[in-house]
């Protein structure tokens, strides 16, 4: 055939030949990656292989607000393609929702100052998003009859991530930065009681919703980025007979809720685990796994206190996001000793940050604690990547799937569940 003759079939086949290059250069890159991950020091045991292959989740509860939000899911995850796998929609909200808290942050100064309103909206969106497309994952995967242990153990993963720079983005709507260490409780209290609902799951055996949980604090939150869009001025009034600000009110509130909620965690471990002699699901002390939490507060105290160059007061945001990154692995390694029924390990590389940083103080700052900060949160975060990646990697070797990806043509399942 002679295309000169054709311009419009020539440029059919060039499209054509365009696309196919691109696909096998995907999947190329894909297999690469694998293989990449794949040569990575192993994280999971073949005991805790096959304990994750076993697990079924369990909860108990439900939110004040779940009941008129569970109308409003099961109609949006209709609007889903069955080709969607579940772990593609949870990592697409959370990347919608982490960039909107970082650009926060930069635009707030690290919290300290105001800034354009359509910002505070876009933010707001951003959790809305999240939230919506967190609640549809497990529905569509029950829809697709795609339910594997990894669901849950991604799910919960981005759960940890998100508190981070969600807790972080909502100070700095408030503009808390202007009260470090007021800021600095509120960000740890939550970071606390995200970790203290996945001790308790760890002891119990089941994850626990009380009447207000997660999604009545996302609402929440987005409520204070709608209120700064209105006037961002707002919480720099001092309100009237307590002269307290606004800023300083939420603040003690957010922590006032999030003490009573750890303690009501606190509570159900206290009346034992469902293993054998009232232990944790691996059999173990159901009071070990406090003192990962407790010892990295106490590293989060020392670096905001001693510090020469006032690294919490001038670097707030920066001071918080490495120290949730840090708390955020902790939870994962929580996580997956709870699904897989073993034991916490007493050290963890996340570590090495916040001691560092405390040594390098102990020295009187060799080394500009700014700087410091940020060789510590690159390290850290790749440390969790590295860390969350490989376990998903193993897991969807042991059960033979993907992460981001499912078999089409599928079957359509009810789902009534919360």
């Amino acid at each position: 055939m002679d295309l000169g003759r054709y311009p419009h079939r020539s440029a059919h086949f060039s499209f054509r030949d365009n696309v196919r290059q691109i696909t096998e250069r995907s999947h190329q890159l894909e297999a690469n990656a694998r293989h990449a991950i794949r040569r990575l020091p192993v994280v999971l045991n073949e005991q805790q292989i096959v304990r994750l292959k076993e697990h079924t989740y369990a909860s108990e509860g439900i939110t004040l607000l779940d009941p008129y939000m569970q109308k409003f899911w099961r109609r949006l995850v209709e609007y889903c393609p069955l080709w969607v796998a579940p772990n593609l929609i949870t990592i697409v909200g959370l990347a919608i929702n982490i960039g909107a808290s970082i650009l926060l942050m930069f635009l707030t100064n690290g919290a300290k100052e105001p800034c354009a309103r359509w910002m505070y909206f876009f933010t707001a969106i951003g959790l809305f998003i999240y939230q919506s497309l967190d609640a549809i994952d497990g529905k569509q995967a029950r829809r697709t009859n795609s339910s594997t242990p990894l669901g849950e153990l991604f799910d919960h993963g981005c759960d940890s991530v998100s508190t981070v720079f969600v807790t972080v983005a909502c100070c700095c709507a408030l503009q808390l930065g202007l009260r470090p260490w007021v800021m600095f409780w509120c960000c740890m209290s939550s970071f606390v009681t995200f970790y203290c609902a996945h001790w308790q799951t760890y002891v119990s055996g089941k994850l626990r919703f009380g009447k207000l949980d997660c999604t009545e604090a996302q609402f929440t939150f987005i409520l204070v980025y709608l209120i700064s869009t209105i006037d961002p001025r707002v919480w720099s009034a001092t309100m009237p007979i307590i002269n307290i600000e606004y800023r300083v009110l939420v603040a003690l509130s957010a922590i006032c809720s999030a003490i009573w909620s750890s303690a009501n965690n606190i509570n159900i471990i206290s009346k034992g685990g469902c293993g054998r002699h009232y232990s944790s699901v691996a059999g173990s002390s159901i009071i070990y796994p406090i003192l990962p939490m407790i010892f990295l507060m106490l590293l989060a105290i020392t670096a905001g206190y001693r510090s020469i160059s006032n690294v919490l007061e001038e670097h707030t945001s920066l001071l918080l996001v490495c120290y949730g990154i840090v708390f955020s692995k902790i939870t994962n390694r929580l996580i997956v000793a709870h699904m897989s029924k073993s034991l916490l390990n007493s050290w963890d590389w996340a570590y090495a940050g916040p001691i560092a940083v405390c040594v390098n103080q102990y020295l009187n700052c060799l080394i500009n604690e700014e700087i410091f900060f940020w060789f510590f949160l690159i390290y850290n975060l790749f440390d969790l990547l590295r860390y969350d990646i490989k376990v998903c990697q193993e897991l969807c070797d042991a059960l033979n799937i993907y992460c981001f990806r499912i078999t089409p043509s599928t079957v359509l399942i009810a789902d009534n569940s919360h």
